[in-house]
């Protein structure tokens, strides 16, 4: 009998607390891509009546690393993910739930060959957060690196 191997979306939900408070659903996991749902909840809500920045952060950075996981997992023995720096635009009111899309900025390869070279390669998360009208919300630049275990 085979065990079957949990998507990276029930992974994540059951290491980071952070995802099972928020509520967050995974739609979508590839290695460059991934889509994340986040309900509307007054708990969630700011002084106008949307999603806090501190939820939408949230959202953003989980469907990041959900691209990370993706594309790095397999090189997580000899490296472990980390978000180096971020860039974020807030650009429309957020309201009701939102969609967060992210998507890798870089060849999975070239980061790859870099980490085989011994460096500690850097590469951004392009994420955009977005109402159910499909207006964006926001916008994240998610700079990430594989940092080698010592």
């Amino acid at each position: 009998m085979s065990e079957t191997k949990p998507s990276i979306g029930e992974l994540l939900t059951a290491t980071v607390p952070m995802v099972r408070t928020l509520r967050l659903e995974y739609l979508e996991t590839t290695p460059e891509r991934a889509v994340l749902a986040m309900p509307d909840r007054p708990e969630y809500q700011n002084h106008v009546g949307g999603p806090h920045a501190g939820a939408m952060f949230t959202l953003a950075e989980s469907a990041s690393g959900a691209v990370v996981v993706g594309a790095f997992g397999d090189q997580m023995a000899r490296a472990v993910p980390l978000p180096v720096r971020c860039e974020v635009a807030w650009t429309k009111l957020a309201r009701g739930p939102l969609t967060a899309v992210a998507e890798l900025g870089r060849p999975i390869a070239d980061v790859v060959a870099e980490l085989d070279r011994g460096l500690r390669p850097e590469f951004p998360v392009e994420v955009s957060v977005r109402r159910e009208d499909g207006a964006e919300t926001s916008h994240m630049t998610i700079v990430w690196t594989l940092r080698p275990h010592d």
